[in-house]
């Protein structure tokens, strides 16, 4: 319980603007050489706060307070609390936890019915044509379909909610290492991210529902931790314990656990991502209580799935969310399988740093269109529905009918909407290996790609022209203004490639070709997302096949260890092209060159213990800065001495209270009857006081107000002379906002600078010292 006890207080913090001119990017870890940014490629500028592409919308972002913010309000507050409010907090953290993984997992079944009824009504109208050889209507139906529901996604995704395009996963990594924007995680976004999805999915494109649901995760448990909300009467006084950006990211790291489990029926997957991939700062009381929520989505999913099976969810077969299956084949391999195995995952490392590179020239280019307003962007969606439905169409045109093998389970030709054997063009007692692919659901094709014991199922030319298709669809459908994940394309691709080696190493090899492709498939996941342990899990709860956890493992291993040569993953890459000034686990090389003096701003403002009212407010006028020092001079002190840090958003609340002295005396006591902690606790969704809400009269100015009460005593402080790269780990690992820069020597003023995540961006130290960028 002590554990749970440390994590209980309540913070302020609004807004950080940093007075920078640089926007800031993510450091590159191969090379001092720093590549800009999309935004300073575009040399857009902003003197007041930093700006970066939140789904598909440039907007100005801010940092978050994790940081417990020890001035004498909170601590009396901490003082006060009694073992019933103890045990309220920890009550309400579990029982948000629950709620999260309920929510998580009811929007998750939603997703997967909504995909699958409208993608099969879209599919049995089409077969339905093309079964009374009326070939042209069918196309005009298919493609018709899906671009209805592509500018459906797109005109929710260009018009409501900007933020919502994309994966999401770079957008919530950055919120989880203390990056905020007010639409990140909005609840227009949440709306449009599960309807968005639904259609851009339905719609035939090339994209998962596994990515955006990481972020609908994240989204939920934002909207369940915003500690209540005055407008709607939602102000129960247990919710203010959650008045902080500490617990919120404790609950949008459960959100995103509770998305992948979601997605993927992968429970322990889910907890593994989440530490692997999006969190930046974990503890052990964190992965107990996003272990119990991803608990609760799988056994939400597994109640619906029960319900399902009675055929009570319309068109819901076989899709969504049962798992494939391919523990029928029996895993025996040799030496020659190993060496295969090996070749796969070198394979992946090269496909898949390609792919990434692709992906982001791609996204690069479409920003362009994307900036030039809506409408173009849901052009530009319409454009990529038509390809993809002429592709899916026209390509297995190419492809010859096959004669339906004897002795088999399952139906052929197909009739409906799902399994492996369509019809197509085909005569009776025939079936089109290619279509069985293309017109299908995304999930349906991975099942088909993953069935075992059907060596003959696919012709090598079939699964060379998907993997092909596939590969370029996927790379121009990612970043057009539709929720799309990443997951889905990559295991197509990669199961597409591994299925045609098992093919061709048919006689010599004792792995099935069903086998062969889950391999592909985590191979190029390992080589497009550098996740190891995670993606394992992910794949092995996914398949239900624990028997090939050793060769799993060793192709995401050599996959991931080969494309690390040639570039980052795809969220980091995503994270840093987005300008997203993302602190990294590792300094950079050059930082130990330089020490925390050299990089800090000359621009420090700084208030005495007791200031004058109409220097406050002056100082918040000229300046955006979210922290300034607070320096007791003689008579509150011998000589100038550090007193600590006050926020903005503090500042702010004790302005607009009023309680101002006309002489220049503390008056702590009093101030702790007029405040109470939780009046200077932040708000949600960016909903804090503004300076436009202050009405300070003239007479006021001349007034004097007491900071000590709001300033926090006890900030982290480094010596001017520490290594940046030293205090670039301490920024990190400890989820700092402001970190105070103090002087060596005694004699001079008590405080050099304060450094800010801008200090430690490549863009900004590397703009001071150019002679670090040539150089490895």
């Amino acid at each position: 319980m002590g554990g749970e006890e440390n994590d209980m207080e309540i913070e302020g913090g609004m807004g950080m603007g940093m007075e920078r001119e640089r926007s800031g990017a993510s450091s590159s870890s191969s090379s001092l050489s720093v590549r800009e940014p999309l935004l300073l490629s575009r040399r857009i500028t902003n003197n007041t706060s930093q700006l970066a592409i939140v789904g598909a919308n440039v907007c100005p972002i801010e940092s978050l307070d994790y940081e417990i913010i020890e001035n004498d309000l909170f601590k009396q507050d901490w003082r006060s609390r009694t073992k019933t409010e103890i045990f309220q907090y920890i009550f309400l953290k579990w029982t948000l936890a629950l709620l999260i993984g309920l929510s998580t997992g009811l929007v998750g079944l939603f997703n997967n019915l909504a995909v699958e009824n409208i993608a099969g009504f879209k599919l049995l109208l089409t077969n339905n044509f093309m079964l009374k050889d009326k070939y042209y209507q069918a196309f005009g139906a298919y493609a018709g379909c899906n671009m209805v529901l592509a500018i459906a996604a797109s005109v929710l995704c260009a018009y409501i909610a900007p933020a919502a395009a994309g994966s999401g996963i770079p957008e919530v990594k950055a919120y989880l290492n203390g990056i905020d924007a007010h639409s990140i995680l909005a609840p227009s976004t949440l709306f449009v991210k599960i309807f968005g999805s639904i259609f851009g999915v339905a719609a035939g494109f090339v994209v998962g529902k596994e990515g955006p649901m990481v972020h609908t995760g994240a989204c939920v448990a934002s909207l369940l931790g915003q500690g209540g909300s005055r407008k709607y009467r939602l102000t129960w006084k247990w919710l203010r314990y959650f008045k902080n950006d500490r617990d919120r990211r404790d609950l949008i790291t459960c959100g995103a656990a509770a998305g992948v489990a979601a997605a993927f029926r992968a429970p322990v997957g889910g907890v593994l991502f989440a530490l692997e991939e999006a969190a930046s700062w974990w503890r052990s009381a964190l992965l107990w209580r996003t272990f119990f929520t991803t608990a609760v989505v799988a056994v939400v999913l597994r109640v619906f799935m029960v319900f399902c099976r009675s055929g009570k969810c319309g068109l819901f077969g076989e899709g969504g969310l049962i798992m494939f299956d391919v523990n029928s084949a029996k895993p025996t391999y040799s030496i020659p399988d190993l060496l295969a195995v090996i070749f796969l995952g070198v394979i992946g490392g090269i496909f898949g740093s390609l792919y990434n590179y692709l992906v982001d020239k791609v996204l690069r280019s479409y920003s362009i269109i994307n900036e030039r307003g809506p409408s173009l962007k849901v052009l530009l969606a319409i454009t990529i529905s038509f390809l993809t439905s002429c592709c899916s169409y026209g390509l297995p045109w190419l492809s010859q009918c096959i004669p339906c093998p004897t002795n088999l389970g399952d139906q052929c030709p197909t009739i409906g909407r799902s399994g492996n054997y369509k019809n197509f063009q085909c005569p009776p007692n025939h079936y089109n290996d290619l279509a069985s692919l293309f017109m299908t659901t995304n999930d349906d094709a991975i099942r088909n790609l993953f069935s075992s014991g059907s060596d003959k199922e696919f012709h090598l030319s079939t699964l060379m022209v998907f993997f092909a298709a596939i590969y370029c669809l996927g790379i121009v459908t990612y970043g057009i203004a539709v929720p799309s994940g990443l997951f889905i394309p990559v295991i197509l691709a990669g199961a597409s490639y591994g299925r045609l080696l098992g093919i061709l190493l048919g006689s010599i090899s004792d792995l099935d070709a069903g086998l062969f492709a889950l391999l592909g498939a985590a191979s190029f996941l390992g080589g497009t997302m550098r996740m190891t342990v995670s993606l394992c899990v992910i794949l092995l709860e996914l398949t239900n096949d624990l028997l090939m956890l050793p060769l799993v493992m060793l192709v995401l291993l050599i996959s991931k260890t080969v494309a690390d040569s040639f570039n980052k993953g795809v969220y980091d890459q995503i994270v840093k092209m987005k300008g997203l000034p993302y602190m990294e686990a590792h300094a950079e090389p050059y930082m130990r060159h330089l020490v925390a003096s050299d990089v800090v701003s000359s621009s420090l403002v700084t208030f005495s213990g007791v200031e004058k009212v109409g220097t406050i407010l002056y100082a918040l006028k000229i300046t955006r800065h979210n922290g300034f020092p607070v320096i007791d001079e003689p008579p509150f002190s011998d000589a100038p001495e550090l007193c600590g840090l006050v926020l903005r958003s503090h500042l702010l609340v004790l302005l607009k209270g009023k309680k101002f002295t006309r002489q220049r005396v503390m008056t702590g006591s009093d101030m702790m009857k007029r405040f109470k902690a939780h009046d200077f606790a932040k708000a949600g969704s960016g909903k804090g006081l503004k300076l436009e809400d202050l009405d300070i009269k003239e007479e006021e100015m001349e007034m004097y107000v007491d900071l000590h009460p709001i300033t926090n005593s006890s900030p982290y402080t480094v010596v001017e002379t520490m290594s940046l790269a030293k205090a670039a780990l301490l920024f990190r690992e400890v989820g700092l906002r402001h970190l105070l820069v103090v002087p060596k020597t005694p004699g001079r003023p008590p405080i050099v600078g304060i450094l800010t995540r801008h200090d430690f961006m490549p863009e900004h130290i590397l703009g001071l010292y150019p002679h670090f960028g040539p150089h490895k």
